[in-house]
């Protein structure tokens, strides 16, 4: 059987093709199939179906916000083939949890968490979202750290090296990006590699991450039932060594670190 597990964001949709017991991966750039315009599904979707090929017989879609079939024909690309249709939440929770018990959590640019009963997404705690919550994601950390650094309020010699290596960062360009840009968010968090590169460097940055951090688990993490806690985004990934250590002070276990639901989800379905 010719299986197709597709993780689709806002700014990317990873295709992950299985048969015969091995995978291949297709990059699109990412669509939203209520939103999107028709044309533009037709050119992203048909590039995708293009390189995969006839045969398709099953279909996982994962995509943020979907919980139900979309008014998109997706299935006219696929003529033939099973889908289902999934937010990436659920998505996450299989890639991390599998068939049981726990709780996920989504820490990339923003940040999600649900309980998951091995079938089934459960009550979860509303992220919010960058401006009203996601605590333990990279664009929160970002916010932090553009907050201090509009009032000079960090240590000088790092402060120097942030204008080194972002000479166009001033308080008007921050503004502008923040309340009128098109991806404040995304903005926001592409400071998270830079911040993260001078965790053992500055005490600054080690306490700025690690609130962030524990926001996440006072907040957020402590909430749920004290199941194993399993991370799935590029920044939780990068941060899993703070965390699991964190997580000792909070009485939470994590049981996986992935940064990208692939993996997961492709053991998940395996025939």
């Amino acid at each position: 059987m010719k299986q197709l597990i597709i993780d689709c964001g806002a700014t990317k949709a990873d295709w992950c093709v299985v048969e015969n017991k091995t995978t291949r991966n297709v990059r699109t750039p990412g669509f939203n199939l209520v939103q999107t315009p028709e044309d533009k599904l037709n050119e992203i979707i048909g590039e995708a179906a293009a390189q995969i090929g006839p045969g398709v017989e099953d279909i996982h879609l994962y995509a943020a916000g979907l919980l139900e079939k979309p008014s998109a024909d997706f299935g006219k690309w696929f003529p033939g083939a099973q889908i289902e249709y999934a937010s990436d939440m659920l998505g996450a929770a299989r890639a991390v949890c599998g068939h049981n018990p726990g709780i996920a959590a989504i820490l990339g640019t923003g940040a999600n968490t649900c309980e998951y009963d091995g079938k089934n997404m459960g009550w979860k705690v509303d992220c919010g979202g960058f401006i009203l919550g996601d605590e333990g994601s990279g664009a929160v950390l970002g916010k932090l750290f553009l907050t201090d650094f509009i009032k000079n309020y960090m240590p000088e010699e790092l402060l120097k090296e942030v204008k080194e290596t972002y000479p166009e960062l001033n308080y008007l360009y921050i503004v502008r990006k923040v309340y009128g840009g098109e991806a404040p968010a995304r903005f926001l968090g592409g400071f998270a590699p830079f911040i993260l590169e001078r965790y053992g460097k500055y005490d600054y940055v080690r306490n700025l991450v690690e609130g962030n951090f524990r926001n996440l688990f006072e907040k957020t993490l402590k909430q749920y039932k004290p199941l194993p806690v399993g991370v799935v985004g590029g920044f939780g990934y990068a941060s899993r060594e703070i965390l699991q250590r964190m997580g000792k002070e909070y009485g939470v276990t994590f049981s996986r670190f992935l940064a990208t639901p692939a993996e997961g989800l492709v053991e998940f379905h395996a025939l």
